[in-house]
């Protein structure tokens, strides 16, 4: 295949964020190996990340997906995977499409073993680098950890909006709490820009709003979707009912959330904890970042988290202006931390 052609020139507006995300989250050195996996769509900002990368000295190859064969791809290109399993660092800036989540899975079989140090930065674009690509990363970590380490002590947190969510998620010792604050270890990949912390649930009840954002595909056909929640009922982990006034979306969700025997089961719960993140932008990537709940049906990243079963989809859910409790503490109102 071609080297792959980035542009010449990129706005400047980029450099903080890609500086962020080269010298802060990934911490690249000059003796590594990196592999940037982008799409014609996101080569702005890939050439924005090679230009802090070659600051760096460390050796690099920047995949463009569609020189690689028409999209969607059903698997990773080969020659990507082979270059990322001699990696130490990597990225992927790309905007999705139906049906490539399989793809992202083969890459991810890749790093976890290998425990690369990897950026996930699906469907970025310049606004997402201009704000939350901006935060204070340092300050996002010592949030993440100061609330990780009251969760791990829960037994259940409790969850509560105007919107009409009223939900409890139960957790259990057996399953872990995992932070991803934007400083990525050789433990965990993160999503970039960084900032939440997640487990999954032993088990959950209730109802839950969804007036923020749906993740995946559907996110970038129907964005913030504040006008239309999507109002979930769950019960013992799973959809027991939904309601939406958009009944595209109705549809649409239902039809993902019945993809395979655990796609209606709640595989992630997480707190979003950017503090550079300040409204819903109608983007999963940064929105779930929100300091806030989401929730995720299907996969439980279960080799982080330690479920026992697993899923071919994930699909998150947003929602706005929290109340949380965990036990009987109350760590947020309104959307604002108060620890």
């Amino acid at each position: 295949m071609p080297a792959a052609t980035l542009p010449k020139t990129f706005d400047p507006e980029l450099t903080p964020g890609a500086r962020n995300a080269i010298h802060i989250c990934l911490a690249l050195k000059k003796h590594e190996r990196m592999t940037i996996i982008a799409d014609n769509a996101c080569a702005e900002i890939a050439a924005a990340l090679v230009a802090e990368v070659e600051q760096t000295g460390a050796a690099y190859e920047v995949f463009i997906l569609e020189d690689h064969g028409p999209r969607p791809h059903r698997d990773m290109p080969a020659a990507i995977l082979e270059h990322l399993a001699q990696s130490q660092v990597s990225i992927y800036a790309c905007i999705t499409q139906t049906g490539e989540l399989r793809t992202r899975m083969q890459m991810m079989d890749v790093i976890n073993p290998r425990k690369i140090r990897h950026g996930h930065m699906v469907n970025i674009n310049k606004q997402i680098m201009l704000e939350g690509m901006r935060a204070d990363f340092l300050a996002v970590d010592a949030l993440s950890q100061k609330l990780i380490e009251k969760c791990r002590r829960a037994k259940r947190v409790t969850c509560k909006t105007a919107a009409g969510t009223g939900y409890v998620a139960e957790l259990s010792q057996s399953l872990k709490w995992v932070k991803t604050s934007g400083l990525i270890s050789p433990e965990k990949w993160g999503n970039l820009p960084g900032g939440e912390i997640f487990t999954s649930p032993f088990n959950s009840n209730g109802r839950f709003v969804v007036d923020g954002v749906v993740g995946d595909y559907l996110c970038q056909k129907y964005g913030d979707i504040a006008a239309t929640p999507l109002t979930i009922d769950i019960k013992d982990n799973r959809i027991a009912g939904l309601a939406c006034a958009n009944q595209e979306l109705l549809r649409e969700f239902d039809a993902y959330c019945h993809t395979d025997e655990n796609s209606n089961r709640v595989g992630e719960f997480a707190i979003g904890t950017n503090l550079a993140c300040t409204r819903i932008i109608g983007h999963i990537l940064q929105d779930e970042k929100l300091p806030g709940i989401h929730i995720a049906f299907g996969h439980p990243y279960s080799e982080h988290t330690g479920q026992p079963w697993k899923s071919t989809t994930h699909i998150d859910c947003v929602g706005r202006n929290f109340d949380i409790w965990l036990d009987d503490e109350q760590v947020m109102a309104k959307g604002q931390f108060l620890i």
